[in-house]
């Protein structure tokens, strides 16, 4: 059976925006060990484009500056409630140690660690600007 997957490392890569997109790069790594891989921003400090790795995972982002169409389709979490419509889920080598990072980092932890009975163990939490992650 053919597959419409490419020959790539990350097939699904979510992408997000944030009104101080500089900052969220910074923390984003500090909080959750992101690495940068690729940031493209003007003199203003906007992104335009950035690509954060984790593992063989990946994430985008810009500056919510950045207008475009693409943009004028998403809203900040602040704006509708805090409410998400999708949220990135992470999987960690240690999420125990990954929650005492981000919580240490400052993430509000929203639903506490928890071990399941069926194995795996995960929480979930806002970053600096509201995004709701889940991490196990």
């Amino acid at each position: 059976m053919a597959t419409l997957a490419a020959a790539t490392v990350s097939t699904i890569i979510p992408c997000l925006r944030y009104r101080d997109a500089l900052a969220a790069i910074d923390w984003l790594c500090a909080a959750f060990g992101f690495e940068k891989q690729a940031v493209y921003a003007d003199d203003k400090g906007i992104v335009q484009h950035a690509q954060l790795v984790f593992g063989n995972g990946m994430i985008m982002l810009g500056s919510v500056a950045n207008q475009g169409a693409w943009g004028e389709r998403i809203a900040q979490p602040d704006e509708v409630g805090g409410r998400e419509t999708q949220s990135p889920c992470v999987i960690v080598a240690d999420c125990e140690a990954h929650y005492r990072r981000a919580k240490a980092a400052g993430a509000v932890i929203v639903d506490e660690l928890k071990h399941q009975e069926y194995g795996g163990a995960g929480y979930s939490c806002r970053d600096i600007e509201g995004h709701l992650w889940w991490f196990g």
